[in-house]
Protein backbone atom coordinates (compact mmCIF):
# COMPACT_ATOMS: atom_id res chain seq x y z
CA UNK A 1 0.00 0.00 0.00
CA UNK A 2 2.92 2.51 0.34
CA UNK A 3 3.45 2.72 -3.31
CA UNK A 4 -0.18 2.73 -3.99
CA UNK A 5 -0.80 6.28 -3.64
CA UNK A 6 2.59 8.05 -5.61
CA UNK A 7 1.45 5.47 -8.41
CA UNK A 8 -1.63 7.03 -8.43
CA UNK A 9 -0.57 10.45 -7.97
CA UNK A 10 1.37 10.04 -11.20
CA UNK A 11 -1.61 8.32 -13.31
CA UNK A 12 -4.00 10.87 -11.84
CA UNK A 13 -1.33 13.13 -13.06
CA UNK A 14 -0.87 12.08 -16.82
CA UNK A 15 -4.44 11.86 -17.07
CA UNK A 16 -4.92 15.99 -16.31
CA UNK A 17 -1.71 16.28 -18.69
CA UNK A 18 -3.68 14.04 -21.42
CA UNK A 19 -6.86 16.56 -20.58
CA UNK A 20 -4.61 19.57 -21.45
CA UNK A 21 -3.26 18.72 -24.34
CA UNK A 22 -6.72 17.60 -25.61
CA UNK A 23 -8.14 21.15 -25.05
CA UNK A 24 -4.98 22.33 -27.20
CA UNK A 25 -6.13 19.97 -29.97
CA UNK A 26 -9.06 20.83 -30.23
CA UNK A 27 -8.79 24.81 -29.86
CA UNK A 28 -5.68 24.53 -32.22
CA UNK A 29 -8.46 22.45 -34.96
CA UNK A 30 -10.88 25.27 -34.53
CA UNK A 31 -8.11 28.06 -35.19
CA UNK A 32 -7.03 26.03 -37.74
CA UNK A 33 -10.17 25.58 -39.50
CA UNK A 34 -11.71 28.89 -39.32
CA UNK A 35 -8.12 30.23 -40.81
CA UNK A 36 -7.06 32.77 -37.76
CA UNK A 37 -4.20 31.01 -37.55
CA UNK A 38 -2.02 29.77 -40.71
CA UNK A 39 -1.24 25.97 -40.40
CA UNK A 40 1.48 26.21 -42.30
CA UNK A 41 3.28 28.14 -39.57
CA UNK A 42 6.53 25.93 -38.39
CA UNK A 43 5.33 26.81 -35.07
CA UNK A 44 1.79 26.21 -35.48
CA UNK A 45 2.57 23.20 -37.70
CA UNK A 46 5.23 21.45 -34.76
CA UNK A 47 2.57 22.36 -31.74
CA UNK A 48 -0.27 20.40 -34.25
CA UNK A 49 1.94 17.70 -35.47
CA UNK A 50 2.81 16.85 -31.44
CA UNK A 51 -0.51 16.96 -30.27
CA UNK A 52 -1.87 14.99 -33.67
CA UNK A 53 0.85 12.19 -32.49
CA UNK A 54 -0.47 11.69 -28.84
CA UNK A 55 -3.84 11.99 -29.00
CA UNK A 56 -4.94 10.25 -32.34
CA UNK A 57 -4.41 6.75 -31.55
CA UNK A 58 -6.37 7.23 -28.62
CA UNK A 59 -8.92 9.08 -30.67
CA UNK A 60 -8.77 6.56 -33.43
CA UNK A 61 -9.76 3.52 -30.87
CA UNK A 62 -12.76 5.64 -30.00
CA UNK A 63 -13.82 6.93 -33.24
CA UNK A 64 -14.26 2.83 -34.12
CA UNK A 65 -17.00 2.65 -31.57
CA UNK A 66 -19.04 5.31 -32.56
CA UNK A 67 -21.73 6.15 -35.31
CA UNK A 68 -20.60 7.87 -38.49
CA UNK A 69 -22.41 11.55 -37.67
CA UNK A 70 -20.92 12.71 -40.81
CA UNK A 71 -18.68 15.89 -39.86
CA UNK A 72 -19.13 15.77 -36.26
CA UNK A 73 -16.42 14.12 -34.17
CA UNK A 74 -17.28 12.69 -30.87
CA UNK A 75 -14.16 11.16 -30.11
CA UNK A 76 -12.90 14.03 -28.20
CA UNK A 77 -15.78 14.43 -25.85
CA UNK A 78 -15.60 10.73 -25.35
CA UNK A 79 -12.33 10.87 -24.34
CA UNK A 80 -12.98 14.03 -22.32
CA UNK A 81 -15.54 12.13 -20.20
CA UNK A 82 -13.31 8.90 -20.14
CA UNK A 83 -10.71 10.55 -18.26
CA UNK A 84 -13.19 12.69 -16.06
CA UNK A 85 -14.39 8.62 -14.99
CA UNK A 86 -10.84 7.33 -14.74
CA UNK A 87 -9.38 10.78 -12.36
CA UNK A 88 -12.86 10.09 -9.79
CA UNK A 89 -11.95 6.32 -9.60
CA UNK A 90 -8.48 7.05 -8.73
CA UNK A 91 -9.84 9.53 -6.31
CA UNK A 92 -12.05 7.06 -4.56
CA UNK A 93 -9.23 4.44 -4.67
CA UNK A 94 -7.04 6.53 -2.86
CA UNK A 95 -9.37 7.59 -0.45
CA UNK A 96 -9.81 3.93 0.71
CA UNK A 97 -6.34 3.42 0.83
CA UNK A 98 -5.31 6.47 2.67
CA UNK A 99 -7.95 6.49 5.32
Amino acid sequence: MLVLLPLLSVVDAILDLLRYFLFAYIILGWLEAFEIINRYNKLVYGIHNFLFRILEPILSRIRRFLPDLGGIDLSPIVLILGVMFLRGLIVQIAIRYAG
